[in-house]
């Protein structure tokens, strides 16, 4: 550990909250103080003796057995013949002394002494101790200045230093990003011995932008940052600039920078810059609000007249297209490092990092799984890992084998399973034809990817999915697989209108005419994919918002340009549903085949459905259940009309 991590910083105080020391300190005084008066004053003092009634003492003088009492102002005590003391609360009465003297009783009169001059002294100057402590207590944590948690900390920065102690993460724990990786290991490396840069001119950058998707790594890649520079690391949020009152984030912009230059060099990561970082002049009135003059601030820190030399500024950001240009020169974030999806082989690293916690079977392969979850990030592959685990865990195994990667995937994209969930046969049969139909579509279309499971066991919201994989990641959408993926979207449908008529199709594919849908919009007005509308880019803008302004020009068109739209998008999806119907019509006999298979066996494979469709027999564990039989299209209807969801594919037909 390095010498400056051993240093107390902001949040790292050695231990213990100072603000609570402090409190409990002049608590325990105070409590110290209250319980001495207690102790001492004598007017709350217990005197000894038994109370009676001061009726029965009456009665006792009168039968003789007081020896002697002692008479005050507030009570009355003394001791009886038998030796008991006693004790009574004395009333007006003006016949106790000739009994008393009557009786034979020897008294006498006691004057109530007052509070001592201590007990006094104590009791006046009590609120003044009071004051006193809580004006010592503010002053304190005034003159620590020493965060935002302090009683007048509300301009103080909250940007917390991070230590060894904290988890070490170094760049060995990043996978996958490589890219990524490579350009902030050369800032480290800068940190780390600048004179290697500098003899060639080379200075080191103010700022570097981590732009990605949720999960994709931005924060792990900071925390990496964090382990191998070996200089003060500085984390904080941008909504922890913002506050109610005017200029309080200005202050802790400032307080921040402040900070850091008694720490130079160091590096400041900022997460979730756009909190703060917006455009400005989006909103209403002059603009003079709260997060712009916090936003003003920083600009005015990051590369002023003021040089903050030694302070590298990382940030983090999923929204870049709503960032202030200001922000984004050079100078200010001179490095706009992207952090994108991971592909195979990234997927690949990822899991292998996550998996050296977990104790696999000999059966696990990484390679495997990375191929059947593209588009998943790293967050989504450490998800994965830990159901795998979680799964495993419950079934009492010591080992995590592939069978529970398999189903913690399933479950990762297609929801749990919802085998509590009642269904008639006449539903299980609809649904099973509707799957099929997606699944024997998706067989006959060279284009479509490959199907990797079809299942009828109610998932999520949708009461069946058939998912299929891609052989390799895609960055890009060919024609030949739009129009592929259209007819597959249509195969629920045209399947219940061929088994049970068109009166009786059901509302199952609405989410397939959605996708559908969708995408011809697409094609005709983002792709140029529509010879009657040409290579024109006809969709709405996708610009940030806020109180109807737009940062992008709506697009206009003429009626009949919309009309055009209109009906292209129509033929498209129509031509989809005409290339379905022709696929399943001709291999009809598959259709009940494979519908067939999926009531036996409700899951089927991508490998065990192409084996039913070439008329082979299905390898299952089961001897009994060999060869599936074709199922004959039978009369019955549903009762009820399936629900509407997805028809389940991670490939870009999605729900």
């Amino acid at each position: 550990m390095s010498d400056h991590d051993k240093q107390p910083g902001p949040g790292n105080d050695g231990g213990g909250n100072p603000w609570m020391k402090s409190l409990l300190v002049w608590v325990g005084i105070l409590l110290a103080l209250a319980l001495f008066v207690t102790m001492f004053d004598g007017r709350t003092a217990t005197a000894r003796g038994n109370q009676i009634e001061y009726s029965t003492f009456l009665d006792k003088v009168d039968e003789g057995t007081v020896k002697d009492a002692v008479i005050s102002r507030e009570s009355i005590t003394g001791t009886l013949s038998s030796g008991e003391a006693f004790r009574t609360t004395p009333v007006q009465d003006s016949q106790l002394i000739p009994r008393l003297r009557e009786k034979g009783v020897t008294f006498t009169a006691k004057v109530d002494e007052g509070p001592s001059v201590w007990m006094l002294m104590i009791y006046n100057a009590l609120p003044f101790l009071l004051f006193l402590g809580i004006a010592f207590f503010v002053l304190r944590q005034m003159q620590k200045g020493g965060g935002a948690s302090g009683a007048m900390g509300f301009g103080k920065s909250r940007a917390r230093m991070l230590t060894q102690k904290e988890g070490k993460v170094t760049f060995d724990d990043v996978a996958g990003i490589d890219e990524a990786r490579e350009e902030l290991q050369e800032i480290v490396e800068f940190l780390k011995d600048p004179s290697k840069f500098a003899r060639l001119g080379g200075k080191i950058p103010k700022g570097a932008l981590l732009v990605g998707s949720p999960g994709t790594g931005k924060t792990l890649l900071a925390r990496a940052i964090a382990g191998e520079a070996g200089v003060p690391f500085f984390t904080i949020s941008g909504s922890d600039f913002v506050e109610m009152f005017v200029g309080v984030g200005a202050s802790r912009v400032r307080d921040m920078f402040e900070q850091a230059k008694k720490s130079a060099p160091c590096i400041v990561f900022i997460d979730e810059i756009d909190a703060v970082g917006r455009h400005r002049g989006a909103g209403l009135g002059n603009g003079n609000d709260e997060r712009e003059q916090t936003l003003n601030q920083l600009l005015v820190e990051m590369d002023g007249f003021e040089a903050n030399e030694g302070i590298i500024i990382i940030a983090a950001t999923n929204r870049p297209d709503v960032l202030d240009p200001a922000l984004l020169r050079p100078g200010r974030f001179d490095r706009q490092v992207v952090v994108p999806r991971p592909d195979i082989d990234g997927r690949v690293k990822i899991l292998e990092v996550h998996m050296k916690k977990v104790p696999l079977a000999p059966d696990v392969d990484a390679r495997t799984i990375a191929r059947g979850t593209p588009g998943f990030s790293g967050a989504d592959l450490a998800n994965l890992v830990n159901e795998a685990a979680l799964m495993a865990a419950r079934k009492s195994k010591r080992l995590v084998a592939m069978a529970e990667f398999e189903e913690a995937k399933d479950k990762v994209m297609m929801g749990a399973e919802r085998r509590s969930m009642v269904m008639t046969d006449d539903e299980k049969r609809m649904t099973a034809y509707h799957e099929a139909g997606h699944a024997i579509v998706a067989l006959h279309e060279p284009a479509s990817d490959p199907i990797h499971k079809a299942t009828i066991i109610p998932r999520g919201r949708a009461l069946g999915m058939v998912m299929r994989l891609p052989e390799r990641d895609s960055y890009s959408y060919h024609r030949d697989k739009m129009y592929a993926n259209l007819a597959v979207s249509m195969g629920g449908r045209v399947a219940e209108e061929i088994i049970f008529g068109y009166d009786k199709v059901s509302s199952g594919a609405s989410g397939d005419i959605q996708y559908a849908t969708g995408l011809a919009r697409d094609m005709v007005t983002k792709w140029g994919m529509s010879d009657k509308v040409g290579p024109v880019e006809y969709s709405q803008p996708e610009g940030e918002s806020f109180l109807g302004y737009s940062s992008s020009q709506p697009v206009r068109m003429s009626n009949q340009t919309q009309q055009l739209i209109d009906d292209e998008i129509r033929a498209i999806v129509e031509g989809g549903l005409a290339k379905a119907k022709q696929v399943l019509t001709d291999h009809v006999d598959q259709l009940h085949l494979l519908a067939g298979a999926l009531l036996e066996y409700e899951t089927l494979s991508g490998d065990e459905i192409k084996t039913l469709i070439a008329g082979d027999d299905l390898d299952r564990p089961d001897p009994s259940t060999k060869k599936v039989t074709i199922a004959k299209a039978g009369t019955s209807i549903p009762k009820t009309r399936r629900p509407s969801g997805p028809f389940g594919s991670p490939s870009p037909l999605g729900a």
